[in-house]
């Protein structure tokens, strides 16, 4: 995305059609996203650039690639608004491989779990690979790191001194993720890179859930652009309504396009020309099966949504949301060449990807050998933390025996943990964990080798009768997260983890069931999509082999320690009331035995 003096006088010469095109696009009908029409039209593509679209005749040379769109449509590269692409435990190639063949061509992104294990050397590793993939990533600064209130440990704290560096860099395109809370609790390390955001010009990207009302007009007034957080359709036409720019988020787990869509369908449709989408958090084995963004425009076509307007949700509207769409989003001159073809607006299938001007997918494949890069000690996995016993598990307190009234967090879905209070036993000081009323143990350990902090808390919902399960992998820190119903098999899952350099594992009687690796920082791998679909498949039903009958279990585990979600979390500095914004004691009252 370079442009230097020289590169725009050949751009601009090229456009002019002094020199002749390196590849054009013959026989398509344009999807126009800009005007809303469709029509026949060819398109001109120079190095990496649109530079004529209509008659391109003036623009073929004896040199010239002729790529025939005879009964297809051609469509901007589609835009994934708010990713953070580490869930999927996939590195960027790998990533790369799987989203580019179905249409993704660009995503917003913040990278910050690559941040949060190897810091901003680290970072510039990740955006050198970018570089070499077909995938572009616009990314957004951290408003800061960690997100967690009360803060936990990672290995490396975005601070204003540091937006004073980053937000200055090429690849930056604005302030990542602010969540409602920071900008409400006037959090001085969030307003210090909001203030820079407005000296630098960069949009700030929001993350505000439920927010309603005199909360939402406080967030607002921290100048906030565009959120990807609403759990029902009348909170996105509140957010649309005050000006914001709303992404629809559809991940893995948290399926909100069908709700938050009737803000389009049945409220207003005038209001989808500020409306585009996101997947967030995704599985390899669903972007395997269904496919990415362009799974989403599909679903809302189904939802009642005209297939220009859905395809302009996936595309301009994320560009001019992201305020990119000087870049990307339409099939114009002078934009990037990211150009689909699809079977049909309404079916939408894509079945030839071209990204920077070059062909690079065909029929859900890349067309050529992606590799990743060597990965330096930086991106290395090593867990910094020493090995683990059983005693390390054990919920200890000054009552001998008797009964204990704990507080477990319990799961209402991946993103709602709220307050169980139950009665626990208590024997030779130890708080004993209970299957039979679905109550386990869970611990976040930090892995930086900083301080060496361990938190125990409760959790209910998973429905473990045996076993534990464990990753490495756990947004939005990173530490080690652990539960199980007995302290014996946590201990054997974490310390395999630390043996092997992270992953997810699932443990049962001592023995480990299945293990998922992941070398690259310990968040994510370099294997093919497939095979990362294939493990997943596996690992989950080792899970289910424990009792757990979550859709995701490891998932619906490693976005415990999001303290931005409510009621309830856990990171390494312990339980966390999300509301309060503090830390808590799950020991509600000892009882002793009379």
């Amino acid at each position: 995305m370079e442009r230097t003096i020289e590169n725009l006088r050949q751009l601009i010469r090229a456009g002019r059609a002094l020199t002749p095109a390196d590849t054009v696009i013959l026989n398509g009908n344009l999807v126009n996203v800009m005007t809303s029409e469709i029509y026949p039209a060819d398109v001109a593509i120079f190095q990496d650039m649109i530079v004529a679209v209509g008659d391109v005749s003036a623009y073929r040379g004896p040199k010239t690639q002729v790529i025939d769109a005879s009964g297809s449509y051609l469509v901007p590269g589609l835009i994934d608004g708010h990713i953070h692409s580490e869930c999927s435990k996939l590195s960027i190639t790998s990533f790369a491989k799987a989203i580019v063949p179905s249409g993704t061509t660009s995503m917003v992104s913040g990278l910050d779990e690559y941040i949060s294990v190897s810091g901003l050397e680290g970072l510039k590793e990740v955006f050198a690979e970018i570089k070499q993939s077909p995938l572009k990533v616009f990314w957004g600064a951290p408003y800061k790191t960690p997100y967690t209130f009360p803060t936990s440990t990672i290995s490396c704290n975005f601070n204003p001194e540091i937006h004073e560096q980053v937000q200055q860099w090429p690849e930056c395109f604005g302030v990542w993720e602010t969540v409602r809370e920071a900008v409400q609790e006037l959090d001085e390390d969030t307003l210090g890179a909001l203030s820079l955001a407005y000296k630098n010009r960069l949009p700030i990207f929001g993350c505000a859930p439920m927010a309603r009302g005199n909360d939402l007009n406080g967030y607002l007034c921290g100048g906030v652009r565009l959120d990807h957080e609403s759990y029902d359709h009348q909170e996105v036409v509140e957010k649309l309504r005050k000006g914001m720019h709303m992404v629809i988020r559809e991940s893995s787990v948290t399926h909100f396009l069908a709700e938050n869509i009737r803000a389009v369908t049945q409220v207003n449709p005038a209001l989808a020309r500020r409306v585009s989408f996101c997947t967030d958090d995704v599985t390899a084995k669903d972007v395997v099966e269904k496919g990415h963004v362009d799974h989403l425009v599909r679903l809302a076509i189904k939802a009642g949504v005209a297939p220009m307007t859905a395809i302009q949700m996936g595309t301009i509207n994320s560009a001019e949301a992201y305020r990119i769409d000087h870049l990307v989003g339409s099939i114009s001159p002078g934009r990037i060449a990211d150009i689909l073809l699809v079977d049909d607006p309404a079916t939408f299938k894509v079945h030839t990807v071209i990204t920077n001007g070059k062909l690079v997918a065909r029929n859900k494949k890349l067309t050529y050998d992606l590799r990743a890069p060597k990965r330096s000690s930086l991106l290395s996995s090593a867990l910094k933390c020493n090995l683990t016993v059983a005693k390390d598990f054990e919920y200890r307190v000054q009552l001998a025996n008797g009964k204990a009234k704990v507080l477990s967090m319990e799961v209402k879905g991946p993103f709602v943990r709220k307050r169980r209070d139950v009665t626990l036993d208590v024997v030779d000081h130890v708080v004993h964990s209970d299957t039979k009323q679905d109550v386990l143990m869970v611990s976040v350990l930090e892995r930086f080798g900083i301080n060496g902090n361990k938190s125990l808390a409760f959790c209910s919902g998973w429905g473990l009768k045996a076993g534990a399960m464990a990753s490495s992998a756990a947004p939005d820190d990173n530490n080690i997260i652990v539960l199980g119903a007995n302290a014996q098999d946590m201990a054997v899952a974490v310390n395999h983890l630390i043996t092997e350099g992270g992953g997810q594992v699932v443990v049962k009687d001592g023995k480990i069931l299945d293990f998922l690796p992941l070398p690259v920082g310990g968040i994510v791998c370099d294997l093919e999509p497939q095979e990362v679909a294939r493990r997943e498949d596996g690992i989950n039903a080792s899970a289910r082999l424990l009792g757990c009958d979550l859709p995701e279990p490891l998932m619906y585990m490693f976005f415990l320690p999001i303290t931005a979600i409510p009621d309830y979390a856990i990171t390494d500095v312990g339980p966390v009331d999300c509301v309060a914004l503090t830390t808590f004691d799950p020991i509600l009252e000892l009882i002793e035995h009379t």
